[in-house]
């Protein structure tokens, strides 16, 4: 199969890469699609044989959920249910988070093809607020399957060239949206019932954070991991292994747990590239790529991060990767979620 790789450069470039996208998804085929947080492969999520086009694409296993992409804030009561008791929370979140990089878990409706939701009774919904995104979604008019545009397990893409490295020849179109402003998959929450007030489960850290959506209720966080053998997980990004490059990567907890074997070229990816943290100078590294410069800002590094680990998987002069952590909050919280899915076990 050949790729097409379809810009939106200009106004009338922009114009006929959406006409594409629009016909294509209308086809029944799958298109590589960006978001703000990474690209996202999208079908026609009430066409299973679309959607089984998606598994087939990223080597995905079916009991793996996908998220579905709406196009204006009220239609998500189309395909999913909204439970009384958590009524006034839900629609909290959707009015302060759509559109936007937040995915809400909830009863779907029989409407829902099996395949798009693991077989689980549940759907993962939410808004892009990506401008290709939203006209092609607009354009066409139904609801959008999109899990990352990559093959499954491996780095999240946050550039259209990300997405031809893994799946060129795989999928016949490729939208060109730039690079992802955020760089970090949705976080995704389920909301449930509370005594005094509504908790708030996240399932997948991401770019909203607790502190985010305290004010919205008991904020807690799910300790599930999931792996391939076992029975489906409740949300994406979920598995025990996930976000792996080719080569191996390893999360320090501190400088002295590194011990290089003789032969090997290690490279580091730092948080914010200070010798001071102890990293830069247990090794002679042979290559340093530092998420966030200086000072250390998380939100730079979430953006950073699938980008710099492409970057050196890609170094054939490299045989390992080692990560240092990041801090512990806000963002910081969804990268070190990557780094621990991504590293070698």
């Amino acid at each position: 199969m050949e790729t097409e790789l379809a810009f939106t450069d200009f106004e009338d470039s922009t114009r006929e890469t959406v006409r594409k996208a629009v016909a294509a998804l209308q086809a029944g085929d799958v298109v590589a699609l960006p978001t703000e947080t990474v690209y996202g492969l999208g079908a026609d999520a009430l066409n299973p044989a679309a959607v089984e086009k998606i598994f087939e694409a990223k080597e995905r296993p079916h009991f793996d959920p996908l998220i579905v992409h709406v196009g204006h804030k009220d239609a998500f009561h189309q395909i999913a249910e909204v439970p009384k008791e958590i009524s006034k929370t839900v629609v909290q979140l959707v009015e302060t988070f759509w559109p936007g990089p937040l995915t809400i878990v909830l009863p779907k409706k029989p409407v829902v093809p099996d395949i798009v939701t693991g077989g689980l009774e549940t759907i993962a919904v939410r808004q892009c607020e990506h401008p290709v995104f939203h006209r092609i979604i607009k354009g066409f008019g139904g609801f959008i399957a999109a899990p990352s545009a990559n093959i499954f397990g491996r780095i999240s893409p946050t550039s259209a060239p990300a997405v031809m490295d893994q799946l060129e020849g795989r999928i016949p179109l490729v939208v060109d949206g730039g690079a992802c402003g955020r760089g970090l998959e949705s976080t995704i929450v389920r909301v449930l019932p509370g005594d005094k007030k509504p908790i708030i489960e996240i399932l997948r850290p991401g770019p909203i954070t607790n502190d985010d959506l305290k004010k919205f209720g008991k904020v807690v966080f799910a300790e599930r991991n999931v792996d391939v053998e076992d029975s489906a997980p409740e949300a994406p990004g979920m598995l025990a292994n996930h976000y792996a490059p080719n080569k191996p990567l390893r999360l320090l907890s501190s400088p002295q747990d590194f011990r290089p074997e003789e032969g090997k070229r290690y490279a580091l990816l730092s948080y914010r590239g200070q010798p001071k943290d102890g990293y830069l100078g247990a090794y002679e590294w042979d290559e340093v790529s530092v998420l966030s410069p200086g000072s250390g800002r998380v939100a730079e590094a979430g953006i950073r991060l699938f980008h710099a680990i492409r970057q050196l998987d890609q170094n054939e002069e490299i045989d390992e990767i080692i990560a240092e952590p990041v801090p512990d909050r806000a963002v910081g919280k969804a990268i070190l979620d990557k780094l621990r899915r991504a590293s070698v076990k």
